[in-house]
């Protein structure tokens, strides 16, 4: 895997290299030190009632006002288990029932009694108003779907569905029968969730489609990711060399924020959201 991190790495910096500061940006419509709360609400209002197509990239803070935890960071599951010994490939290969009984069985019951917040509902309310297209999500949560967007990318697989490791066949993990760990499939093989372990491949379609995606756009909502997670930190950069608007939604700063972004809305999701939908549906 080093090789490859290392390629997304350097392919990263390269991107950041070509591309302007923002401060010389033309887009940038105010001083970020001196507007408040309400004048950014009002200009990602007005500029998403121009925008023709939007583009979402989601991470763990979007979800963590529903009751789930995040990995990385603080009080983040990776505090409490290393990932490579319980989330690895070559962990589950192992020995499944362990990964089964230390992480898979947790994330089960939490997302089986998670529903979607206000975060998810406003990105979904903007695709029914016609401005949203795809949301490009590094959740494994199937959030997205539950409130309603028809075309979310996933990034690193979903932990809504399990699949059997012999036939492939699929189980919706709310419906997975957990007497037996690890549980089984009618075949008999072994069913493990259909998301992205680590030692294993982001899906080539999820990498294409997601970069077709940001390089298409002409505005992209980044809302509760840390933007550190290659290649998924990639989106923004490609959506701002094409030309995109570049809108933050997260509690505090990312490495976005003084080289990508066009502006920070810092905030929780769902609140900010509702308070940006409430705009735009006084302007359309």
């Amino acid at each position: 895997m080093r090789p490859l991190a290392f390629f997304f790495k350097k392919k990263y910096e390269a991107l950041l290299n070509r591309i302007i500061p923002t401060s010389y940006y033309p887009t940038r419509p105010f001083n970020l030190n001196e507007v408040s709360m309400d004048d950014l609400i009002k200009q990602a209002a007005d500029d998403l009632a121009a925008a023709r197509n939007v583009v979402a990239l989601t991470g763990a803070g979007i979800s963590t006002e529903s009751g789930i935890p995040p990995f990385r960071g603080k009080g983040g599951l990776w505090e409490k288990f290393d990932p490579m010994e319980i989330a690895h490939i070559d962990a589950f290969m192992r020995d499944p029932a362990r990964v089964w009984n230390l992480l898979v069985k947790d994330l089960k019951e939490t997302l089986d009694t998670a529903s979607p917040n206000d975060g998810h509902k406003g990105l979904a309310k903007l695709e029914e108003m016609g401005k949203l297209t795809t949301v490009i999500t590094q959740n494994i949560d199937g959030l997205h779907q539950a409130a309603g967007n028809t075309d979310v990318i996933e990034f690193h697989g979903s932990f809504a569905w399990q699949r059997c490791m012999d036939c492939s066949q699929k189980y919706e993990t709310s419906k997975v029968d957990i007497s037996e760990i690890p549980p089984r499939c009618s075949c008999g093989g072994i069913l493990r969730p259909d998301a992205v372990f680590f030692g294993e491949m982001i899906p080539q379609d999820a990498m294409w489609r997601s970069r077709q995606a940001a390089s298409d756009c002409d505005l992209m909502l980044v809302v509760g990711t840390s933007a550190v997670v290659q290649p998924a930190a990639l989106m923004p950069v490609y959506a701002k060399e094409s030309g995109a608007k570049v809108v933050e939604i997260n509690p505090e700063k990312t490495p976005l924020t003084l080289e990508i972004s066009d502006y920070l809305i810092m905030g929780k999701a769902g609140e900010v959201m509702n308070r940006i939908i409430l705009a735009l549906e006084s302007k359309i």
